[in-house]
């Protein structure tokens, strides 16, 4: 449009200003370089500010990049920094974690060594003494954290000159258990066939979106806790179940928990769990939150890499045990399944993300082993002012000596930093002192001088058989029918376990029942 005339009696000229562009090719597409004035992006003397401002307007778009040279890449040479993140850990975890054979498999990728790679190196065998258990996803963020470079100096992408394409293969087992590198192994080791493990798994969540019953993997029910409020049991169905329990005593059994650790432990029982404190003058009882839904899928995965399992083994694994609770389930939550509304909240958001089920198979045997690092930790601290830690799933007991008793009184303030910082969190309300002058409760035995039953359990559990054994088993009450001798056998057991000779009265009395 051509400028009009202006009048000659003006006071000064009128300055026409317009935004400067940096021109491509002949009929190319225009791009803005902002702050410019005219002409200015014809002057060498400003290239380097003008190449930078390109490269400011441009740089985020993997598909164009325009400089001021008037050029513009193809699209295979652009590269974006996840991208090179993951080829570079993929090189970087194929073969030895020494400096040398890894600078040497990052140059392969980079096509070369820049002057930056060193560093970047020693940033990863620093953070990482050995290959990190979270494969290539955990190296490739570390990269970007650490401030890896998708460019060259002059602006140009770096692009990853091969891709690993290597088979995935076991790494340092631990532990004796089962080779399984690809998830046609696994399902060879479950039974199954593949398409049917990774529709179990559901490794995508999809089944909280299901509107039918069929179609889900888990049965839920809120059920009353005997202290007040309500749990929620999370029951894999028949085919999901027998994959969970081919998991548990082909792998999990073969992973060994703390020795600390009594519960759902195979040769550990309760009396380990309560002898240690038997004639201690100050018992410590702790309570963990929300155990099983505490320990996250990220956790599962970390154990199962641990064991040596590979990336897409160990996430099929990961799924096949944790599960994310839907939301319609989370609506009918009771509103008396907690004490406030913070605890409410707090039940509720473990839940909504991927955790483990209270109702699988594979829950007890995973929760004890993410529980490891914990238990290190409160045995250290315990034994450092003379005191003694057991701990029975989600029941921490400590016990102190005349002598430790006096420096107990803050220490469950320490003990719940540490359950804290390990991903548990204690139930403060639940935390109890008890002097050797009271009953000593523990896993409900009375501990003072040696394990032994309630006398108010004994005599209750001695008059139902009495009865039972005169009228019948029907003129029991307290029991839920039709399993009634079940649960005698089972109390006769719990009773027998702790104290021997009164366990044989109460055989002989269940022995007299028709």
């Amino acid at each position: 449009m051509p400028i009009p005339q202006i009048a000659a009696s003006a006071a000064r000229p009128l300055i026409v200003c317009t935004r400067a562009v940096a021109r491509g090719p002949a009929g190319g597409e225009r791009h803005r370089l902002s702050g410019a004035s005219p002409g200015e992006w014809q002057d060498p003397r400003n290239a380097a500010r003008d190449r930078r401002c390109a490269l400011a307007q441009t740089g985020s778009r993997r598909t164009r990049l325009v400089e001021v040279r008037h050029r513009t890449l193809s699209r295979r040479q652009v590269s974006d920094r996840q991208t090179l993140a993951r080829a570079l850990a993929d090189a970087l975890l194929d073969g030895e974690w020494l400096a040398v054979p890894m600078s040497a498999r990052a140059a392969s990728v980079l096509g070369g060594r820049p002057r930056w790679l060193r560093r970047l190196l020693g940033k990863m065998r620093s953070e990482f003494p050995q290959p990190p258990l979270g494969g290539r996803d955990e190296l490739a963020r570390a990269l970007e954290q650490a401030g890896l470079r998708n460019r060259t100096d002059d602006g140009d992408p770096i692009s990853p000159r091969r891709f690993n394409t290597a088979p995935p293969r076991m790494g340092p087992r631990r532990w004796p258990v089962p080779e399984l590198a690809t998830a046609k192994d696994l399902a060879d080791f479950l039974g199954i066939e593949a398409a049917v493990m990774e529709r179990l798994a559901d490794w995508k969540g999809l089944g909280r979106f299901a509107a039918d019953e069929p179609l889900r993997n888990y049965r839920y029910r809120w059920f009353p806790k005997s202290g007040g409020g309500s749990r929620l049991l999370e029951v894999p169905k028949s085919r999901l179940r027998m994959l969970q329990r081919r998991v548990l005593h082909g792998i999990l059994d073969l992973i060994p928990a703390h020795e600390l650790a009594h519960g759902f432990s195979p040769g550990r029982n309760l009396l380990g769990f309560v002898k240690p404190h038997c004639g201690r003058e100050l018992l410590l009882r702790l309570d963990l939150e929300s155990f099983f839904s505490s320990v996250t899928s990220a956790r599962v995965f970390g154990i199962f890499r641990s064991a040596g399992y590979p990336e897409g083994v160990a996430r099929l694994l990961t799924a096949i045990c944790t599960h994310r609770t839907p939301e319609h389930v989370l609506k009918a939550a009771p509103d008396e399944m907690a004490r406030t509304s913070e605890e409410r909240w707090r039940v509720l958001k473990r839940l909504a993300a991927p955790h483990l089920p209270q109702g699988a198979p594979t829950s007890p045997a995973l929760a004890n082993l993410a529980a490891y690092g914990m238990d290190v930790r409160l045995a250290s601290a315990a034994s450092s002012i003379g005191a003694v830690y057991t701990r029975y799933a989600d029941d921490l007991a400590f016990s102190f000596d005349s002598h430790g008793a006096r420096r107990a009184s803050r220490f469950h303030i320490l003990a719940a930093g540490i359950a804290l910082d390990e991903g548990f969190s204690v139930q403060f309300r639940k935390t109890r002192f008890v002097r050797q002058g009271a009953a000593q409760r523990l896993a409900g035995l009375v501990i003072n001088e040696h394990p032994n039953v309630p006398r108010r359990e004994f005599d209750r559990l001695k008059a139902m058989l009495h009865r039972a054994a005169k009228h019948g088993p029907a003129a029991m009450s307290g029991l839920r029918q039709p399993n009634v001798r079940a649960q005698l056998v089972g109390r006769i057991g719990w009773v027998e376990q702790a104290n021997p000779a009164r366990g044989r009265k109460l055989r002989a009395l269940f022995e007299r029942i028709a």
